[in-house]
C-alpha cells in the first residue's frame, strides 16, 4: 500500500545501463525492465526504482544518499559483488548494529551492503 510520505522510488544515474543491468543481476540476482535507450526500472530489489542515463556518479564524497543493500552472508555477497566486476571500496566493517562495506558498480556509484549475522 502507498502511503504519502514514504519513499516509494529512488532513481541512480548510470554510464552504461548495459553494464549495469549485467553488474546487479550477476550480484544480486535483480531484473530489469527497459524504459527506451535512457532508463531502466529495477524489478526484485526490494525497493522499486530505477536507472537513468547519465555520466555523474552518486557517491558519499560528492554528498550522494548512500543506497545501502541487506544481505544474509556479507563474505559471500562481497565475493559476489568482485567476481561481478564491483570494486570494494571500503573492506567489512564493525558499526552499532552489524557490519558493513562498500563498493562501487562498474559506473562507479557508490553502494554498502549491511548484514546484522555474524560474520
Amino acid at each position: 500500500m502507498k502511503e504519502t510520505g514514504k519513499i516509494n522510488y529512488i532513481e541512480i544515474p548510470s554510464r552504461d545501463l548495459e553494464a549495469t543491468k549485467r553488474f546487479f543481476a550477476d550480484a544480486f540476482g535483480w531484473s530489469f525492465v527497459d524504459y527506451g535507450p535512457g532508463y531502466v526500472a529495477i524489478e526484485n530489489a526490494g525497493l522499486d526504482g530505477g536507472f537513468f542515463k547519465s555520466d555523474r556518479v552518486a557517491t558519499t564524497s560528492n554528498g550522494s544518499v548512500l543506497v545501502v543493500l541487506y544481505s544474509t552472508d556479507l563474505e559471500a555477497s562481497l565475493e559476489r559483488v568482485k567476481l561481478s566486476g564491483g570494486a570494494i571500496v571500503q573492506a567489512i566493517f564493525p558499526f552499532p548494529g552489524g557490519h558493513r562495506f562498500h563498493f562501487t558498480d562498474p559506473n562507479g556509484n557508490e553502494y554498502a551492503v549491511w548484514s546484522d549475522q555474524n560474520v
